[in-house]
């Protein structure tokens, strides 16, 4: 008898991936490979290396939305291969973007009759939307500078200290100087007396943020607004405002609904907010809105028609799925002003569970406020020996991602953790965190100070002896931030 073996192309057909040669040979990293490798292998191996990830849910630095109902997620999948921009081709995705942008407005008391139609467009968030709204009101001070006949070269912009780099980056990136309110100990907002002072002819619009990412604080954007008018008055100039609700625009319609912050102020011209945080979608959908078509200039909207149509577009990009605009439809009409309150609601009580339990504590300092932004921002009140990156590094073991930071200008000597309290994040979560938090507290008292320990016992008495408690305070910011800088640990503010 002739034994024989048939010829197979590959024994890696009859292997699990954890069998195959995949798994024992390094992949290249930083160049395309010359040969292909099986599906499975490829999925193995990523999803393999993802692990090694912090937990979304245990992301307590984020405000993005990180868990969604499955009947959305079934959307978002069925949709993926949809490009929002092809407008004709998908007249139904433009349709239900259009919805949102109209029940956004309407929500934020823009002033429209039943059956007018709102002025916004979705972006791939908040920072794209601040840019376009930032656009907007240069061109209309400049249009107006023009028919005066003055100059328009030096457009400025005022904000608090306190604003997210998006805001940074506009003004650089659009050449616009950038004003800013600093803030000071105990106040980590823009203080709207301060705003309406720095206010000029040159100002194109002030910026109030509604939910400061810093502390969640609501800035006082109706005293911004009577302070404005007041100056408007006197002046002539007609300075707008602009709020930034990226954080806090699906929060206060829903449980501060007497908040007076929208397009209830005259003087607010446009208002930016993040889908993809308390709007309780995944990442990567943000939206703007006008107060009026006049408050958007007609030559910034382009008009294309090689997709097959006519379309107008005001973005800065062009191509972007459509996954989440559908998806943020699906939330608006599957929660409803109802289900919408509920969550604020849940996500404002379990701020009060952490709040409390983190008081109890006796250690920290609470620099966050009970209106705003469901999160707890605080400090520890004896920073003698340990600070607030040693509470911060020490939680990753748990898996909690608790970010530690100092404030901006004028009140950088103060160093903050945060936990962002969002949809997914429940009572049960809240109650564990405590417990490691005091966890922490005691495994750090049995410790000896890094800070101490670095500087040496000599030299940290020295500086002791010779500064004030402020400045021994940044000593050991400074000391500390370098320390974990070094181990390329740093948390950085989302």
């Amino acid at each position: 008898m002739v034994l024989s073996r048939a010829a197979r192309e590959s024994d890696e057909n009859v292997c699990s991936t954890f069998g195959s040669r995949y798994v024992r040979t390094s992949l290249p990293k930083y160049e395309i490979g010359e040969g292909s490798i099986p599906k499975e292998a490829a999925y193995q191996i990523i999803k393999d290396e993802l692990m090694l990830d912090g937990n979304p849910r245990l992301n307590l630095a984020s405000f993005v939305t990180t868990w969604m109902e499955p009947e959305c997620d079934k959307l978002i999948m069925e949709s993926i291969n949809k490009n929002y921009v092809d407008m004709d081709e998908y007249p139904v995705t433009t349709e239900l973007q259009n919805r949102c942008v109209n029940m956004i407005a309407r929500l934020f008391n823009a002033p429209l009759g039943e059956t007018e139609t709102a002025m916004g467009v979705g972006t791939v968030g908040s920072s794209e939307a601040i840019m376009l709204a930032g656009l907007a009101f240069k061109r209309n001070w400049q249009n107006k500078r023009k028919a005066e006949g003055k100059p328009y070269d030096k457009p400025n912009i005022v904000t608090g200290a306190n604003v997210q780099v998006c805001w940074e980056k506009f003004a650089r990136y659009f050449e616009v100087e950038l004003k800013e309110v600093k803030l000071s100990e105990g106040y980590y907002v823009m203080d709207p007396d301060k705003a309406a002072e720095m206010v000029d002819e040159n100002t194109i619009c002030v910026a109030a943020i509604l939910g400061s990412t810093l502390n969640g604080e609501f800035e006082d954007v109706k005293r911004l607004n009577d302070l404005l008018v007041k100056k408007n008055e006197e002046t002539g100039w007609n300075t707008p405002i602009h709020v930034d609700a990226a954080s806090g625009g699906f929060i206060a319609p829903f449980i501060y609904p007497d908040l007076e912050w929208d397009f209830r102020l005259p003087l607010v011209k446009s208002i930016n907010v993040s889908g993809h945080k308390y709007g309780l979608v995944y990442a990567g959908i943000g939206w703007v809105v006008w107060r009026t078509q006049q408050d958007l200039p007609d030559e910034l909207i382009f008009h294309i028609n090689y997709l097959g149509a006519d379309q107008p577009t005001f973005t800065l990009n062009f191509s972007k799925g459509s996954s989440q605009i559908i998806a943020q439809y699906y939330q608006l009409i599957r929660l409803g002003f109802e289900g919408y309150k509920n969550v604020m609601e849940n996500c404002r009580e379990n701020m009060a569970v952490l709040r409390e339990g983190i008081e109890k504590t006796e250690r920290f300092n609470i620099v966050s406020k009970e209106v705003g932004v469901p999160l707890v921002a605080f400090s520890l009140k004896d920073h003698s020996f340990h600070n607030e990156f040693e509470i911060s590094e020490m939680l990753r073991r748990f898996g909690w991602i608790v970010p530690a930071y100092t404030m901006p200008a004028d009140a950088q000597h103060i160093t903050v953790l945060r936990v962002v309290i969002r949809e997914d994040f429940s009572r049960t979560l809240a109650e564990r965190l405590v417990a490691d938090i005091v966890k922490v507290l005691h495994e750090l008292d049995t410790l000896p100070s890094k800070i101490s320990k670095k500087m040496g016992a000599e030299d940290f008495g020295n500086v002791k002896g010779k500064k004030v408690e402020r400045d021994i305070l940044m000593e050991v910011i400074v000391g500390w931030r370098k320390f974990v800088k070094e181990r390329k640990k740093m948390n950085g503010v989302c």
